[in-house]
């Protein structure tokens, strides 16, 4: 049985790479798998025999849920053909085969921030603050096209080969408005516990931009101090610990960190979605704004 299968599967895959490959695409090495999607490495060239190193990401209907086939899916695509900004992941092509839906983008030569992270530790603040202000810029301008993320976290903060943040993975993404300027609630608990926002973790509905807000506090502190700033392995610990805002920095970086950046934390990693700042203030910080200052 095991026989036949690997043979179908080989014979499928044979079927769609000779497929492609009329189209200008050759399919490289996998770099990455989920439970019903594999990322790729590829290439495109086209009949001027220009070349470009695209990922593409492979979905298989075939062993998605429904609610991913018929919901979140549709959604994804439907985002993924509005979006057009320098650090969001830019969308080649979408392609169909039968129930593999084949997502072309280009490649991310320095791969994702977590393994960023994991090779060398944290992030001295300089650097910290020019990637973050590329992912704040980033959600802010999804945030104005009435988008939340819903997912943002180090793996889905993918390095240029220039060293420039590119938002990726959108499978999660949804709508934040009815159509007619009226701001909906979101009801769905996505992402990572980690990274999830307190009202998010206690399963409320929750103003999804406003969780993208603490999740990208997460992943600033992160940044600096090279460590998660909550355990998430036990969640009533975790949602405790989040609304009395226990997080602390190691001491040997305490008093490395300047204090405008801890604050640029604090207000971000606000428990009370309502006065935790959104993209407009937080990209107006002072922590933003010294450099700028500086210059003048």
């Amino acid at each position: 049985m095991g026989s036949t299968t690997n043979n179908s599967q080989l014979q499928s895959r044979s079927s769609d790479v000779e497929a492609l490959s009329l189209q200008g695409y050759k399919l490289g090495h996998k770099i990455g798998e989920g439970s019903y999607a594999t990322v790729i490495t590829a290439q495109y060239c086209n009949e001027a025999g220009n070349r470009a190193d695209l990922a593409c990401k492979v979905i298989d209907k075939a062993k998605a849920p429904t609610d991913f086939v018929n919901k979140f899916f549709p959604r994804e695509l439907e985002i993924l053909t509005k979006l057009d900004h320098p650090n969001i992941i830019q969308i080649h092509s979408i392609l169909q085969r039968g129930l593999k839906i084949f997502i072309f983008m280009r490649y991310a030569e320095k791969g994702d921030l977590l393994s960023h992270i994991k090779k060398t530790g944290f992030i001295k603040e300089k650097q910290s603050k020019v990637w973050f202000t590329q992912m704040a810029v980033a959600l802010k301008y999804l945030h104005n096209h009435d988008i939340a993320h819903r997912d943002m976290k180090c793996e889905n903060i993918l390095l240029s080969e220039h060293s420039n943040v590119k938002l990726a993975d959108f499978g999660f993404a949804c709508f934040c408005s009815n159509g007619e300027g009226m701001r909906l609630a979101s009801q769905t608990y996505c992402g990572s516990a980690a990274y999830a926002a307190p009202e998010v973790v206690s399963g409320v509905p929750y103003d999804a931009q406003m969780a993208d807000a603490w999740s990208l506090g997460v992943i600033l502190f992160i940044m600096l101090n090279g460590k998660m700033p909550f355990d998430d392995s036990n969640l009533s610990k975790l949602l405790e610990d989040q609304r009395c805002m226990r997080f602390a920095f190691r001491r040997k970086l305490h008093d490395v960190i300047t204090p405008q950046a801890k604050a640029a934390v604090a207000v971000l990693l606000e428990p009370n979605p309502a006065t935790r700042w959104d993209m407009h203030e937080i990209l107006n910080c002072s922590w933003l704004l010294m450099d700028k200052k500086n210059e003048k």
